[in-house]
């Protein structure tokens, strides 16, 4: 296990691990947190019993809230699908593509043990600490579209402190 970072979102904190064998995700999560990329980012995708999904940098605006889960850089990652989506594991959105190669900033937190998704998305990182919070994102009333009504957002992830 690759070292914690801390999520703090408006709702309290998540302490997450990256696993050290998914590297191309890892180091891409570590790249885009080090440009404080996720910073002002919103939970878009709330499905109660599910997921939570954040990471698409277009939810930082009101106004395009019906484009909210479309968007983030146009690379792809390619699929090191190696772990099951267990409760309180982090695994890589992707949109349909054979090769299920990941989206380039987008991820979700597993709220429940989702063996249907396995096989299908990498998941790279476990939460260590927050599950808490993860629950009351996961509880929070929502549109049509699994968006909260009232946003849930990342003000910054804390990378690991370097000695």
């Amino acid at each position: 296990m690759a070292e914690q970072f801390i999520i703090k979102t408006t709702l309290g904190d998540i302490t997450i691990s990256l696993y050290d064998d998914t590297p191309q995700h890892r180091d891409n999560f570590i790249k885009l947190t080090s440009e404080n990329y996720y910073d002002g980012i919103r939970f878009h995708r709330v499905i109660d019993g599910f997921m939570i999904q954040t990471g698409d940098p277009l939810s930082r605006h009101e106004e395009k809230r019906s484009l909210h889960g479309t968007g983030g850089p146009s690379t792809r990652i390619p699929a090191e699908i190696k772990h099951p989506n267990k409760k309180g594991t982090l695994a890589a959105a992707r949109d349909n593509n054979p090769q299920r190669a990941s989206s380039g900033s987008q991820f979700y937190i597993n709220h429940n043990d989702n063996a249907f998704l396995d096989g299908q998305y990498t998941v790279f990182g476990v939460v260590e600490s927050g599950m808490d919070v993860v629950e009351k994102i996961a509880a929070v009333e929502t549109d049509p579209n699994d968006n909260p009504l009232v946003p849930v957002i990342i003000e910054t992830i804390v990378p690991p402190a370097k000695s």
